[in-house]
């Protein structure tokens, strides 16, 4: 793993370049189209017109019908849901909204990890002076829960299983972070080795798993990890 320092980056310093690559489809049936989001696209455009170019719009492109249901941040690859019909929208908003989607994320996170599991649960603010950044917050924070597990312990990092109870903004990465464990190639959560440590965000949406919106039939849609 390389361990050089470098400067903290500022948010002026940020340069958007999507990957160009073609939409890679997971599943699709009449209600849903599941996507493997590759890492440096945007969810949904940005504000500046340069930002236009997200995952949204190229599936609009392919399937102009397809409605967003939830996001995953810049850095972050795999697997995305978009309904196909108001109704199944409607449905999957309501899991989410009431947490009935159950999520699992790969990391590999700065240092060796000493316990095998665990549960973090800090109360996340969004940290208004350094937007869009977030930070843990007792006082006026909002609750959130991320349960862990190691899958393998490297030589200068380890590989997690992570399980958000939550759905807090940049909540995976903020409390690795608080817990002296942060996500490697972070560059907005920078912590000097650990942002240098891998040129993309180590993070992984691995599966989703939700009651079909369609007959209500458990399912689950997992994306191989690609790091």
């Amino acid at each position: 793993m390389e361990r050089d320092r470098i400067a903290k980056p500022r948010m002026s310093d940020f340069h958007y370049s999507p990957p160009n690559v073609p939409l890679e489809i997971v599943r699709k049936d009449g209600a849903l189209l599941l996507i493997n989001k590759p890492s440096g696209l945007l969810s949904v455009p940005g504000k500046k017109i340069e930002h236009s170019d997200c995952l949204e719009s190229r599936v609009k492109a392919e399937f102009p019908e397809a409605l967003l249901v939830h996001r995953l941040d810049l850095g972050t690859s795999g697997v995305m849901v978009f309904a196909l019909t108001r109704g199944a929208q409607r449905n999957l908003g309501i899991q989410f909204e009431k947490r009935l989607v159950r999520k699992s994320y790969i990391a590999r996170v700065l240092g060796r990890v000493a316990k095998s599991e665990g549960r973090i649960e800090l109360p996340i603010a969004v940290d208004w002076p350094n937007r869009p950044k977030q930070k843990i917050d007792p006082s006026s924070g909002k609750s959130a829960a991320t349960r862990w597990r190691i899958v393998c312990r490297e030589e200068f990092a380890t590989r997690l299983n992570l399980f958000p109870e939550t759905g807090r903004s940049h909540q995976l990465r903020v409390h690795l972070h608080a817990i002296g464990h942060p996500v490697l190639g972070d560059r907005l959560y920078f912590e000097g080795e650990s942002a240098s440590a891998a040129v993309r965000l180590q993070l992984h949406a691995e599966s989703l798993e939700f009651r079909h919106p369609e007959g209500g039939k458990l399912v689950k849609y997992k994306v191989e990890c690609p790091f």
